[in-house]
C-alpha cells in the first residue's frame, strides 16, 4: 500500500490528547502544531484513523505544501499535484480556503485559483472537457499560513464529533470530542468509578463508557472517503470488522451520572441506548448536593452550568461554591471541572493543582484539575 500523509485538526488546547491517540494507533513520523496534528501511514490508516480518533476535528489528506507568494504561482504548483490519483472523473468536489498572514490573504480568489487549477489538472488527464459532479464528494481545503499553501482533501466529511448517537440535546451542550479529550487527561480508567453529576444529555459518561469498552467512536457513522475508490470498500469493510472486534463486552463499568433535570436525564439515558453503552452507566435524577457514592479513588469529571445571562450568574456563583463543599466529602477522589468562570477556584475554595485552556464552541473555557490521592496512601 501506498504511504500517504494526514492531518487530524483539533480544537484549541487538545492537541496532545489527540498526539497520544495517534500514537497508540501505530502512525509514524507524528508532528504536533497549533491546532493540527501530522502523521504518516498507508492507505488503511485513513478509515483507522476516522474511525478512531476520539478528540480529533477531522481528519485530512495532505496532497501538497509549498510557498505561494502570487496567483500564478499558486495554480502552478496546485496543477502539479497527483489530484487525478484521489478524485475520480466523476468526483463532486468543492474548495475552501482560509489565510492568515500570507499575501494571498482573498479567500475568494484562492479558492477560485485552486478549483480552476484542479479542473484543468483532471481534464489533462480524463480527456474530457466537462465533468458530470455526480460521484464521490470531494472537499479540497487550501491553507496559507505564511505564505505556504498546504492543499488538502476533507476524508471525514460531516465532523468527527458527530457520532451518531445524539440526536437531540439539551441546552449548552457539550462537543462529543471535548468530553472525550477531559476523559483522556483525567486520571480516569476502566478500573475506576466515574461521576458526572452535572450530566446533561450525558456525553460525557457515554464517551467514558466508549473508552471504557473500546468502541470506535466512529463506528455507527458514515464517512465522505468510503465512496472513494481510490481507497476500496473492502478496506474499509474490514478496519470497520476490524473495529467490532475490539470491542469488549464482558467489563463491569461504574459510571454514575446524574441531572437535577429529570428531561435531561431520559435523553441521556435515550442517548447512551443509541450509543450502545446504556447498560455501562448508571442514571439519577438529582440535585449534585445529595448524590452520594460509596466508591473510593474515583473521578469526577463535570461540566456545571454557565450561567451565560446576568441573572443566572449568582445561582452559578452558589453551585461552584456548593461543589468545593460536596466534593470535599469525596477526599479519595479526583475532580475535573470545565467552566468559563474566572473566580471559579475563589468560589470552589481551593486552587486547581492543574488547569487547561479550551474552547467549548466559542466559548473559552478552564479546565481545572484537582488530583487525589494514589489508592492507599489515605
Amino acid at each position: 500500500m501506498k504511504e500517504v500523509e494526514l492531518i487530524a485538526t483539533a480544537a484549541a488546547g487538545v492537541e496532545s490528547a489527540v498526539k497520544s491517540e495517534v500514537i497508540k494507533l501505530g502512525f509514524k513520523d507524528v508532528t504536533v502544531d497549533n491546532g493540527k496534528i501530522m502523521f504518516k501511514g498507508d492507505i488503511s490508516s485513513i478509515p483507522r484513523a476516522n474511525l478512531w480518533l476520539r478528540c480529533a476535528d477531522r481528519v485530512l489528506l495532505k496532497i501538497g505544501e509549498f510557498e505561494a507568494l502570487t496567483f500564478d504561482e499558486l495554480f502552478t504548483k496546485t496543477f502539479a499535484l497527483p489530484w487525478e490519483e484521489w478524485i475520480t472523473q466523476d468526483g463532486k468536489f468543492t474548495v475552501l480556503g482560509k489565510s492568515v498572514k500570507s499575501k494571498l490573504f482573498s479567500i475568494s480568489d484562492c479558492q477560485a485559483i485552486v478549483k480552476k487549477a484542479v479542473v484543468e489538472k483532471l481534464k489533462s488527464k480524463y480527456h474530457v472537457e466537462w465533468f458530470e459532479e455526480n460521484g464521490p464528494e470531494y472537499t479540497i481545503q487550501v491553507s496559507l499560513h505564511k505564505d505556504i499553501a498546504t492543499l488538502t482533501i476533507d476524508t471525514s466529511g460531516t465532523a468527527l464529533h458527530k457520532r451518531g448517537y445524539r440526536e437531540k440535546n439539551v441546552e449548552a451542550p457539550i462537543k462529543e470530542t471535548l468530553a472525550s479529550a477531559m476523559i483522556t487527561i483525567s486520571y480516569w480508567n476502566k478500573s475506576k468509578p466515574l461521576l458526572d453529576c452535572f450530566c446533561g444529555s450525558g456525553t460525557i459518561p457515554i464517551e467514558a463508557a466508549l473508552i471504557g469498552r473500546n468502541i470506535a467512536p466512529g463506528i455507527n457513522r458514515t464517512f465522505a472517503s468510503e465512496e472513494w475508490p481510490s481507497i476500496g470498500k473492502d478496506i474499509w469493510k474490514q478496519e470497520r470488522v476490524a473495529a467490532l472486534k475490539a470491542i469488549v463486552q464482558d467489563i463491569k463499568l461504574k459510571i454514575h451520572a446524574s441531572d437535577i433535570n429529570p428531561d435531561a436525564i431520559e435523553l441521556a439515558k435515550e442517548n447512551a441506548y443509541l450509543a450502545g453503552v446504556d447498560d455501562c452507566i448508571e442514571f439519577y435524577v438529582s440535585d449534585f448536593r445529595n448524590i452520594r457514592i460509596k466508591e473510593d479513588y474515583g473521578v469526577i469529571i463535570c461540566n456545571p452550568p454557565y450561567g451565560e445571562r446576568i441573572s443566572e450568574q449568582h445561582e452559578v456563583e452558589i453551585i461552584n461554591r456548593d461543589m468545593g463543599k460536596v466534593f470535599s466529602r469525596y477526599d479519595t477522589w479526583s475532580k475535573y471541572i470545565i467552566t468559563p468562570s474566572e473566580n471559579f477556584e475563589r468560589l470552589y475554595g481551593k486552587k486547581a493543582d492543574k488547569k487547561r485552556k479550551f474552547y467549548n464552541g466559542n466559548i473559552k473555557v478552564d479546565y481545572y484539575q484537582y488530583f487525589g490521592p494514589k489508592p492507599g496512601s489515605v
